[in-house]
């Protein structure tokens, strides 16, 4: 490649701009994947053998299920950008309102499945009879906190459509202080095992959502969520999220 036409691309106009974007979303990943690092170090330090195993196994379950959430909502994150970018206001509107439908469905029948199929999942895993029945009550408990967790995602996929990933990054930094110190006071100070640890985890990122919705309620947004379902709009986010899902 030429000096000259490397060097107009590694400094040009288009890569700042991306960079800029793109770094808070890493760091926004990284973090929500330190949910289950810091459950699993105050756990570590203060509760049981069986119960470490408890929030290792899963935390692990949980990332997963939040990687999928997060790489299906860029659907929604894309399709918004391009219709910004297009000026087409009424189908922002559209998809928006199709996404948390959709997203909402989505919760409710993940809410039901990782509370019913817990235990069938830590079976599946192997995990050890003695951290079995830690497993499943942290699987149930961050099952029941699954519309949270898919609402943060929802909430920060729309404001990475509008070409905002900073405030999202924010809100989970927030997110992780809460789980810290709700860690060190349900697991350390009370002494409540594994599944206060997931009570922290959830509490945690229902402050993120709380916080993100009052600040969408701050922003004056040149569009109105229709709550429905269209048609154009949910091709379009399955078409973009699934694969990368």
């Amino acid at each position: 490649m030429d000096t000259t036409v490397k060097n107009s691309f590694t400094t040009g106009p288009i890569v700042k701009p991306l960079l800029k974007f793109m770094l808070p979303v890493i760091l926004d990943l990284f973090l929500q994947a330190m949910y289950g690092a810091v459950d699993l170090l105050v756990v570590g330090h203060f509760a049981t053998a069986a119960d470490i195993s408890g929030v290792s196994t899963g935390s692990q379950v949980l990332q997963t299920i939040t990687n999928v959430i997060v790489s299906f909502a860029m659907g929604i994150t894309v399709t918004i950008g391009q219709q910004l970018g297009a000026k087409q206001t009424e189908k922002v509107n559209q998809t928006i309102g199709t996404g948390i439908v959709l997203f909402g469905i989505l919760g409710v029948i993940l809410t039901i499945c990782m509370f019913v199929f817990a235990s069938p999942i830590a079976s599946l895993l192997n995990v050890p009879k003695a951290a079995f029945h830690q497993t499943v009550g942290y699987l149930r408990i961050c099952g029941l906190g699954s519309l949270i967790i898919i609402a943060y995602n929802l909430i920060s996929s729309i404001f990475r459509g509008l070409g905002d990933s900073k405030t999202p990054l924010w809100t989970v930094m927030i997110a992780c202080v809460c789980n810290i110190i709700g860690d060190l006071i349900l697991v350390a100070l009370l002494h409540l095992g594994v599944q206060s640890a997931a009570i922290a985890t959830v509490i945690s990122q229902l402050s993120s959502v709380l916080l993100s919705i009052q600040i969408i309620r701050k922003m004056n947004l040149p569009f109105e969520m229709h709550l429905q379902i269209h048609k154009e709009s949910l091709h379009r986010i399955i078409r973009v999220g699934f694969p990368i899902a």
